[in-house]
């Protein structure tokens, strides 16, 4: 792979190149991905889904939007400083007009989408999916699909739906947002379809990152940045954009700390794991006389949090230039912070989040009602979908179908296509809008 290929300025349905040197330096193309996601209704739908705590009844707690504002952040950074560093080794970049501030651009955008595909109640939305097909009602429609397609559905995965958002074409509409092919691959964590289910321990294989009806789009997404065939099969299996290495830093590094930050103010932490823990990764930057100065638990917790971050963007900076070439080629197989000096005290704090955090009664009760409401959900869409398909919608069928916007209601003939139209539906909901459209669905709410 090669950088001045991998910076593609490209988008859907362009007729010829985009060139660095011709851009608009008051707002680049990469500035323009930026924009585009944060006036997108997909974007606007993270404020009420869950980060950690569901339907939390505090303000200081993060949702998935605020979660995603702050990893295109510290993504900004960490592609700024290793733009920098590649521009002195890559003297024809500077030339073709490309500055620090474009990897900064492309890992931004890339890092405040990347859970834009995640549907309601967290990870434990994406399960529910999942289960409603491989051991619920949804079980049925096995036998009438590929072993593919009913992969794609029984592992439902978020980095896929969110490819499907950001790339999927409607009437009028090519190529959904048309974003920078730079900022697509930088986004595709997992550039691979859903089988072979993890066949190495290379990290481009711990997901998928595309369902079948976006297997087209993706072909051409890796083919015009040049990516890497992984494997030389028709299995689709690519190695990464090197910038999907900073996205999934920006974020590792944003839910390690700020999700124990969260446990910390909620009271689910105790304040004295925060300085047990968190000590190990500040000791060599903390100033101890300010510590103990900040008279707030939140503003003592900020302040080791603020610092933490910081260690880690070093630490993904350095381990990122020292293995670039590896990254180029392939054949760096681990996160960067799997490779990071503090991989420990970041396990021992994902250990305690684990324990006080996402297995705390208030977590798990929520998740369980979110299974029962997708499920539900998932239900009565498709199989009004599919009655009025066949020709025989039942009358409760035709009220149902009212509901669902008509973007989603394309009658295709291949049952895969309108089930994924399902999914990707309540995949977009909000939190609170799959529990209100539950409640009317149930008759608990007129």
């Amino acid at each position: 792979m090669n950088w001045e290929q991998l910076l593609s300025l490209k988008r859907f349905g362009d007729t010829q190149q985009r060139l660095r040197s011709s851009q608009d330096e008051t707002r680049l193309g990469f500035d323009v991905d930026f924009d585009r996601i944060i006036f997108s209704s997909a974007f606007r739908s993270l404020q009420d889904k869950t980060q950690v705590i569901p339907l939390s009844e505090t303000d200081f707690v993060h949702t998935r939007l605020t979660h995603s504002l702050e990893v295109s952040v510290v993504g900004r950074t960490l592609g700024r400083r290793v733009g920098k560093i590649l521009l002195e080794r890559y003297p024809n970049l500077k030339k073709k007009g490309y500055t620090f501030n474009d990897f900064g651009a492309i890992v931004a955008a890339a890092s405040v989408t990347h859970d834009i595909g995640n549907p309601p109640f967290g990870h434990s939305g994406e399960k529910a999916i999942g289960e409603y097909f491989k051991t619920g009602k949804g079980l049925q429609y096995k036998s009438n699909l590929t072993e593919k397609e009913y992969q794609d559905l029984i592992d439902f995965e978020g980095n896929a739906n969110g490819f499907k958002i950001l790339t999927e074409s409607r009437e009028g509409i090519l190529g959904g947002l048309r974003l920078s092919y730079a900022t697509l691959g930088a986004f595709m964590k997992y550039p691979k379809e859903s089988l072979p289910k993890k066949p190495t321990n290379h990290i481009v294989d711990k997901k998928y990152g595309f369902f079948q009806s976006e297997k087209e789009s993706f072909l051409d997404v890796a083919t015009e940045l040049g990516l890497t065939q992984k494997s030389i099969s028709e299995d689709l299996s690519f190695y990464r954009h090197p910038l999907a290495y900073l996205v999934e830093a920006a974020d590792d590094i944003c839910y390690t700390i700020i999700d124990f930050e969260d446990g910390i103010n909620l009271g689910l932490i105790e304040e004295e794991f925060a300085l047990e823990y968190m000590i190990k990764l500040v000791k060599n930057t903390i100033d101890i006389k300010k510590y103990h100065s900040l008279q707030h638990k939140t503003d003592r917790v900020s302040y080791l949090r603020a610092l933490a971050i910081g260690v880690l963007i070093n630490e993904a900076v350095t381990i990122f230039l020292e293995n670039e070439e590896a990254i180029l080629q392939g054949t760096f197989e681990k996160s960067l912070l799997d490779k990071c000096t503090y991989e420990a005290q970041i396990n021992d704090i994902l250990k305690i989040s684990v324990a006080k955090i996402y297995k705390s009664a208030e977590v798990v009760e929520k998740e369980i009602a979110g299974y029962r409401i997708i499920a539900d959900l998932l239900d009565v869409f498709v199989t009004a979908l599919n009655h009025k398909f066949d020709g025989n919608p039942s009358n409760f069928d035709k009220l149902v179908l009212n509901l669902l916007p008509n973007e989603y209601q394309v009658e295709s003939a291949n049952l895969y296509d309108r089930i994924l139209q399902i999914c990707s539906y309540v995949s977009r909901m909000s939190d609170s809008s799959a529990i209100r459209m539950h409640k009317k669905l149930t008759g608990n709410i007129i």
